[in-house]
């Protein structure tokens, strides 16, 4: 199925609801009708530290429904669209970790664009700032394809996945402080999935450098006390305890903003991902 199917896929050739149930036909859906839901925090944590899994994890995260303020903005936006996508459905549930399961570099952001991960279904995709970041990685060698459109488009992540920090696109692009904690274990527990693969960790934008430290220290990383500054090309080689060291690097977000003003470019952004492919030995 490609992009232009999961419009009517599961609606018998007519555009069906947003936004999706899981188990309904999405490409790249991992969630089925039967895949538990998280209601609160404690189900979070709970549901996060149970999964078996990676697939299993990634699916009960697409299914959350934890925090009643953005489950509320993230349906209210699927089910009202944007003019342009007026005659697309939208997937409208947060949006998971994506890629390689045994990842060499980890790629962390803030939280899923509105009209972008919100309606795709994939992080990253579907808006201005993911055509600039999948350019690049295409150019460094991570991605398979110089653009991410939406699931079921044959994009591939080549030694890299990425997650948010927050699954759910948050109102103004600005999760609360308890909106971000609610979320922490979806990510912890992935990084203990990933962690004995990855070598290098982008952060793009200081929210995802700022949170990145104590989801390292839940999965036996060193972290540095004070916590670092962040900075565009800040560095960190971050120990483990039995384990290799990750390299930590700061990365100016590819917003709208900060690319059209020239605050971070391609070749800035190609350098950061080529540094961190080839501390990552790939």
């Amino acid at each position: 199925m490609v992009a232009g199917d999961r419009l009517t896929a599961a609606g018998g050739g007519q555009a069906a609801a947003s936004p999706v149930p899981p188990g309904t036909g999405w490409p790249e859906d991992p969630a089925t009708p039967a895949t538990p839901v998280a209601g609160d925090r404690e189900a979070v944590r709970r549901l996060a530290e149970t999964a078996g899994t990676l697939a299993e994890l990634v699916a009960r995260q697409s299914v959350c429904r934890a925090c009643p303020r953005l489950v509320e903005w993230r349906e209210r936006v699927a089910a009202g669209k944007r003019r342009s996508f007026a005659a697309e459905r939208y997937w409208g549930r947060p949006v998971p970790g994506w890629g390689d399961e045994r990842p060499r570099v980890l790629i962390v952001g803030l939280a899923p664009a509105a009209h972008g991960g919100n309606r795709t279904g994939r992080v990253f995709t579907g808006d201005r700032s993911g055509d600039v970041l999948y350019a690049s990685l295409w150019r460094t060698g991570l991605a398979a394809k110089p653009a991410s459109v939406a699931a079921g488009d044959g994009q591939r992540l080549l030694g890299a996945r990425m997650a948010a920090a927050v699954r759910c696109a948050p109102p103004q692009n600005k999760p609360t402080v308890d909106e971000r904690d609610a979320c922490a274990p979806w990510l912890t527990a992935e990084l203990r999935f990933v962690a004995g693969h990855v070598r290098s960790v982008v952060c793009l934008g200081h929210f995802a450098w700022q949170v990145i430290w104590p989801h390292l220290a839940a999965t036996g990383f060193e972290v540095p006390r004070p916590k670092p500054s962040f900075g565009h090309g800040m560095e960190v080689l971050v120990p483990r305890a039995g384990g290799a060291p990750v390299l930590v690097i700061g990365c100016y977000h590819p917003s709208q903003q900060n690319t059209f003003t020239g605050r971070v470019t391609d070749v800035m952004l190609d350098a950061v991902f080529e540094r961190a492919r080839d501390h990552a030995g790939m």
